[in-house]
């Protein structure tokens, strides 16, 4: 493993860190360049999809989750934040289709 690939990975574990203490602006902050470094890392982009919706910041939630969708479209937990983040928007007949994948793939 390179000292790159330790720093993202490092990076992304004081993320998560400072997203679980309350603190998800700042876990964005530290996010977003693992996530150019790495832009097909879903566990990255979920963790700054989070962090995003987290902090409110819900323009760059909803393209977080919409790159993840696209990366996975399969995963159910990414389908239904997406669907929350577009109610929050205002955009419930969008966040519909979401939310119905969601309950198709058995997301809570």
């Amino acid at each position: 493993m390179s000292q790159f690939e330790l720093d993202l990975h490092s990076e992304f574990l004081r993320a998560d860190l400072f997203l679980n203490i309350g603190q998800p602006a700042e876990a964005a902050r530290m996010l977003q360049p693992v996530v150019d470094a790495e832009p097909r890392n879903e566990a990255a982009l979920e963790l700054l999809a989070r962090a995003y919706y987290g902090s409110a910041q819900l323009g760059p939630a909803e393209e977080s989750l919409s790159r993840l969708v696209e990366l996975a479209p399969s995963n159910g937990w990414a389908r239904r934040a997406l669907a929350r983040t577009l109610e929050r928007q205002s955009r419930p007949a969008e966040a519909a289709v979401h939310h119905r994948m969601a309950d198709a793939l058995g997301a809570a």
